[in-house]
């Protein structure tokens, strides 16, 4: 059982591990501008999409705020996006739309170049080597009021009408792709309905200043600081990340992100926070009989599409599976053996927390973390939690201002 003291100082120090692992101001603003001038020039007057007026927003971990840092510095980041048109002419399918927003980017003298062969559902933008991030567009349709549905959705207090926040998008393996042109017979998804909700499991009470309507702002403003919820998000991929270097038979992070999201108790303070969901997440992992497979299967419901199950592709590739619950057992594991340093010291921590986390990343957390605490002692406010060797401001026992050898003052 950990104190309040401790509970305290490992929650700063996973905040810091938190920033060490966010993508820079720079950088975020960087990709704001590259998706802005996209959505220019898809949406220029020569553009055959011009007269459904397209917009550009963020979805996924980039909307989310639960984006990590690549562990090699010199691997992509992924931003998703999406194109939305309202409406669209009544003759097009799916391919069409596709093509028309692919020739479009094909007739721009720079991303003619930058694009990597047609995905399934999105068009994806590779920047250079500079920038470290591509950019997967996936066109969609919406109704000519969505944007009023969207604000009214993100302002409103209470979690409601979730369904109509959905969009209808191409994807090049449904059945009707080539000869479908009622888009309303298109595949339905709903990213900004799970952005939603999201923020109504991660929103505290002492949060009200939050404002949701920025994080579906086509631009929306950098945020340093992040709620417990999104933290947990970003401290759990980043452990898979470590865990998997690569293997595309990781979890992925839409599951880590819903069972996490679903786990959480309104916890206040990270380090809580971690271990309740970690606890629990796989407490919200169901069986279902499956008619597909005619059997009874694992179910990662999608919160705002039931019927959608995250962990579809477990069948298909059962090592997924299998690697899910043991990541989950491992990161238990990690946790325990960190929180067995605390009456050690910080120097025992922050040995047990390089592996799961990463060397580098957990140095600079420390480094910072030390810095912060060294400026409180030489203020006078720094404390030491009792029996745990552990530095902080929460702390009952003071520790003595330090002074320059020779200052008598």
């Amino acid at each position: 059982m950990l104190t309040t003291d401790q509970k305290k100082q490992f929650s700063d120090i996973l905040e810091e591990l938190g920033q060490t692992l966010d993508i820079s101001e720079t950088q975020y603003n960087a990709a704001v501008k590259s998706y802005e001038a996209v959505g220019t020039w898809l949406s220029k007057e020569d553009s055959t999409l011009a007269p459904f007026t397209p917009e550009i927003l963020p979805q996924g971990s980039f909307m989310l705020g639960t984006m990590v840092k690549p562990i090699n510095d010199k691997d992509d980041l992924d931003i998703d996006l999406v194109c939305q048109l309202k409406g669209k002419n009544p003759d097009w399918t799916q391919e069409d739309l596709k093509d028309k927003v692919g020739d479009r980017l094909k007739a721009h003298d720079t991303y003619k170049y930058m694009l990597d062969d047609e995905g399934r559902r999105c068009w994806t933008l590779i920047y250079s080597d500079a920038a470290n991030y591509h950019m997967d567009i996936l066109p969609s349709i919406v109704d000519k009021r969505y944007r009023m549905i969207l604000e009214k959705a993100f302002s409103d207090t209470e979690l409601k009408d979730i369904e109509k926040l959905g969009i209808r998008i191409t994807d090049n393996e449904s059945d009707n792709y080539d000869w479908e042109t009622n888009h309303l017979e298109w595949m339905k998804s709903n990213p900004f309905g799970y952005g939603r909700w999201f923020f109504q499991q991660a929103t505290l009470e002492f949060t009200k200043a939050f404002s949701l309507n920025e994080s579906i702002a086509p631009v929306p403003k950098y945020r340093k600081n992040k709620l417990p919820l999104q933290r947990v998000v970003q401290i759990l991929k980043r452990h898979r990340d470590i865990k998997f270097n690569g293997d595309e038979d990781k979890p992925i992070s839409i599951i880590i992100t819903t069972l996490a999201s679903k786990a959480y108790n309104k916890e206040t303070d990270i380090i809580t926070a971690l271990l309740n969901v970690v606890q629990n997440m796989g407490s919200h992992i169901e069986e279902r009989w499956s008619d597909e497979h005619g059997k009874i299967i694992k179910w990662i419901a999608n919160p705002v599409n039931d019927e959608e199950n995250f962990a579809d592709k477990w069948q298909e590739y059962p090592q997924r599976e299998k690697n899910f619950f043991k990541w989950l057992d491992d990161v238990q594991k990690d946790l325990n053996d960190i929180l067995g340093q605390r009456g050690k010291g910080l120097q025992f921590i922050n040995e047990s927390m390089a592996a799961p986390f990463g060397r580098d990343a957990v140095t600079k957390a420390f480094g910072s973390y030390g810095e912060k605490y060294l400026k409180q002692r030489e203020s006078g406010a720094m404390k030491m939690a009792a029996g745990t060797g552990m530095l902080g401001t929460a702390g009952r026992t003071s520790v003595p201002q330090h002074k320059p050898f020779g200052n008598n003052e």
